[in-house]
């Protein structure tokens, strides 16, 4: 069974995914909708995993600085529940501080361009959120 790793924005969806063993996360995919239509991001979220045995996901919690729950927080938590209710499967919430930031280093060193950078940001935020889960339970 797979881990599927989340990055929620309040227009796009990046999505990672484990390989069977848990053990490597690899980007899959990005989904665009409408801002905060998540009900049609969970569909095509359903639809691209329709085939695919899942564990449970992991889902990015964008925290303050400070440890606090902000408006996007929010979001991601009410974001669970929805995900809970369709597929039938656990949500971890994963703190992603600083995952975005990762990612736009990550990018800029392999010299990819602004334009590039944008529409990949998602999905690799979403494959850093879930490699960090994977490696944090090896270390238990």
């Amino acid at each position: 069974m797979k881990i599927v790793g989340l990055d929620l924005g309040s227009k796009t969806l990046g999505i990672a995914i484990s390989d069977p063993s848990q053990i490597i996360a690899t980007k899959l995919s990005t989904i665009t909708f409408a801002n905060n239509n998540f009900e049609y991001a969970i569909n095509e979220l359903f639809a691209i995993l329709k085939d695919v045995e899942i564990e449970k996901f992991v889902l990015g919690l964008p925290k303050n600085m400070d440890g606090s729950i902000g408006f996007q927080a929010q979001s991601s938590i009410s974001f669970k529940t929805r995900l809970e209710e369709k597929f039938k499967k656990d949500v971890v919430l994963w703190d992603e501080r600083l995952t975005s930031k990762m990612a736009e280093s990550m990018m800029i060193s392999a010299d990819l361009s602004r334009k590039k950078r944008k529409t990949k940001i998602d999905f690799v935020a979403a494959t850093i959120i879930l490699q960090s889960y994977l490696d944090s339970r090896k270390r238990v």
